[in-house]
């Protein structure tokens, strides 16, 4: 059909509406604090649970974008967020962020690296998009993460101090520098300090040096030297946030954020990144994709590319779809729009809940329902940004792309 087909008509549409359709089914996720609610099967905000910052930073970027493309109520749900992370989401007395606060407004352990990642790409996308607070939200982001989080001897990000920033943890780990990326990239459109650009690339050097050791199988956790445990988490295969063995997931989303670092300047080696991206992008579809006779990506295989978990995450797809459009449009390869076709079929045929709405957030290895390690459907950043990836700049991260037309 040639709504799974990039550059036709029926595409863009499909896309266009699906992204609305999306900013709709989130609508209800702010507190009266602002803080995000996660968010059930048809919408409706799960209370009982923690309000947290990474998801609050989600939706404060995503409806900051909606606004920017003029979509009606997008601004005042962006305030609401921007709100809850300048006020009940903030530590007034030891800086930085919670990591996000119980029913009972207690706030919840730590500070990680993760969230505050992503309260940088929240802040930007609100900037962008004129709202009230995104300034000083910026502002105090980028302070506390140079402060805390950024090692410039190293050239890469730690993982997580205790609530006080008087103890940091030994672990250190590659998802929160792949979200550093994107902040740091987001930073660099949206305010023009290049050296966060700078700061990309050398995370970016080093995650290729480790791929490229391991058959461009990224190593995800690693000790307090940076030396990679291929073996944590062995006990606990499908943790949400650090799960035993490769991620193919992230895999091919490190091949988007490759893609967009080395086009976003004059960069001599552009191709050798392309070349490096490509090869993470086909590592993990080969490892991934209908591994076990059903389609879906695979959450997790071992470091011989065998499956592990084998559930379908929403994210995975989302990622997916972007980086096909992304290394099509980079490298005119065929093959990237034929498995974005494959990609947007198994989409509209599996994963779109055109029921309830949004996309369903965990599959098994028979796609069938399955709310082990993501129950509901807690916010809407990846699969927002899928239905927007595709028809954007490549060179520019997503929000500074929507702002740019």
């Amino acid at each position: 059909m040639n709504k799974y087909i990039i550059d036709t008509d029926e595409n863009r549409r499909f896309l266009a509406d699906n992204a609305v359709a999306l900013l709709n089914f989130g609508r209800r996720f702010p507190s009266p604090g602002g803080a995000s609610y996660y968010l059930g099967d048809d919408g409706t905000p799960w209370t009982d649970r923690p309000r947290e910052t990474w998801i609050t930073c989600r939706m404060a970027h995503v409806y900051s974008i909606g606004s920017m493309m003029g979509i009606d109520g997008c601004r005042e749900l962006a305030e609401a967020a921007v709100r809850g992370l300048n006020g009940e989401l903030k530590d007034r007395v030891r800086g930085g962020w919670f990591a996000g606060l119980t029913q009972d407004d207690e706030p919840l352990p730590n500070k990680q690296c993760y969230a505050h990642a992503f309260v940088i790409l929240a802040a930007t996308s609100a900037r962008l998009a004129g709202i009230a607070g995104a300034d000083e939200l910026l502002d105090d982001a980028v302070r506390i993460y140079d402060e805390k989080f950024w090692n410039e001897e190293e050239g890469l990000s730690c993982d997580t101090w205790n609530t006080e920033f008087t103890v940091l943890d030994d672990y250190r780990g590659i998802n929160a520098n792949m979200h550093t990326v994107e902040a740091f990239l987001a930073l660099a459109d949206a305010a023009g300090d290049e050296k966060y650009r700078v700061r990309a690339g050398r995370i970016i050097d080093r995650v290729i040096g480790w791929a490229a050791c391991n058959e461009y199988r990224i190593p995800e956790h690693f000790t307090r030297d940076w030396k990679p445990d291929l073996e944590k988490n062995r006990e606990k295969p499908d943790d949400p946030f650090k799960p035993y063995g490769a991620t193919p997931g992230h895999g091919i989303e490190w091949a988007r954020l490759i893609s967009q670092w080395a086009v976003s300047f004059d960069n001599a080696r552009k191709d050798e990144y392309i070349d490096a991206a490509v090869k993470l992008y086909n590592r993990a579809v080969a490892d991934a994709w209908n591994a076990d006779g059903a389609p879906g990506i695979v959450y997790t295989t071992d470091w011989n590319g065998v499956p592990v978990v084998r559930d379908r995450m929403h994210w995975t797809l989302a990622e997916a779809i972007n980086t096909s459009a992304v290394l099509f449009r980079l490298t005119g390869d065929e093959k990237f729009s034929n498995d974005y076709s494959m990609f947007m079929k198994y989409l509209d045929e599996t994963v779109l809940d055109h029921r309830t709405g949004s996309w369903f957030h965990q599959l098994d290895e028979n796609n069938r329902l399955k709310g082990t390690v993501w129950p509901g459907k807690s916010d809407v950043y990846h699969a927002f940004q899928a239905m927007l990836i595709p028809y954007r700049r490549v060179d520019k991260s997503i929000a500074t792309a929507v702002c740019l037309g």
